[in-house]
């Protein structure tokens, strides 16, 4: 495994949830032909619970609905509306596709728990050849797409904590003080230091709607004081954290 794992640290801050769901309830599809039932591809929207797709229902062999972080993901905030990815008969994500659908039409023991780790791992393949590909579009994806600078993202996702300066940021990446700057403007579409309080935020939030007390949140974030926190949290999201935690309790008693 790289020593840069653009995906796992995304991924310990954000539960996958995956479930499987009728025919034109679902963003996650698997398409193909219904009667050989052999699966050649997969669509998915990451930022909708449904699906605005055109594959015919007869063409949908598996439909989930997948959520991992909704727009509070910054990664999936810079996807594209709907991802596609085509098998190519013998690679790995035909076999994968195979396996998903042998086992949702087998309807055995486990197949529900065996179904959601297989989608898991289909949109983690998903996310991969989106970063492979990039995009020319500002964004966090952009960024995890450049050789060096998600170097430099990674590091500050797995440790928000810290007091990144700029220049570290740039030795991390391998790049000069001024072109890391430069590049990452360019690439993400804020500066390092925004995209840090950007993300400490977004953890903040997650956090502290969880029910974590704000001292513990703002100690491990890098805040000097739960005050401090509280300050940057308001400027943020026009909010102060206990009214985040209040409507946060109220949704899950109403749920």
């Amino acid at each position: 495994m790289s020593k840069f794992d653009r995906l796992s640290a995304l991924m310990t801050h954000f539960q996958m949830s995956v479930q499987m769901t009728k025919p034109g309830e679902g963003n996650l599809i698997i398409f193909g032909n219904p009667e050989a039932i052999s699966p050649c591809g997969v669509e998915f929207w990451p930022q909708q619970s449904i699906a605005d797709s055109d594959i015919p229902t007869e063409k949908r062999l598996v439909e989930a609905r997948a959520d991992w972080g909704g727009r509070d993901n910054p990664l999936v905030a810079a996807l594209s509306e709907k991802l596609v990815m085509k098998s190519e008969g013998s690679d790995n994500t035909a076999l994968l596709l195979q396996m998903l659908v042998a086992e949702a039409m087998g309807n055995r023991c486990g197949s529900a728990s065996a179904l959601n780790r297989l989608c898991e791992v289909l949109i983690i393949r998903l996310l991969r050849r989106q970063i492979e590909l990039g995009t020319a579009t500002p964004g966090l994806l952009s960024g995890l797409s450049h050789a060096k600078l998600s170097r430099a993202l990674v590091i500050m996702h797995e440790k928000p904590g810290k007091s990144w300066r700029n220049a570290e940021l740039a030795g991390v990446a391998g790049m000069s003080l001024s072109r890391f700057s430069e590049q990452f403007v360019g690439h993400v579409g804020e500066t390092p230091q925004s995209y840090l309080r950007r993300w400490r935020m977004i953890l903040a939030r997650q956090d502290i709607a969880s029910g974590e007390r704000i001292q513990s949140v703002a100690r491990r974030l890098g805040y000097a004081s739960s005050e401090a926190l509280s300050r940057a949290f308001n400027k943020h999201y026009g909010q102060c954290p206990v009214a985040i935690r209040k409507s946060s309790r109220q949704a899950m008693a109403e749920g």
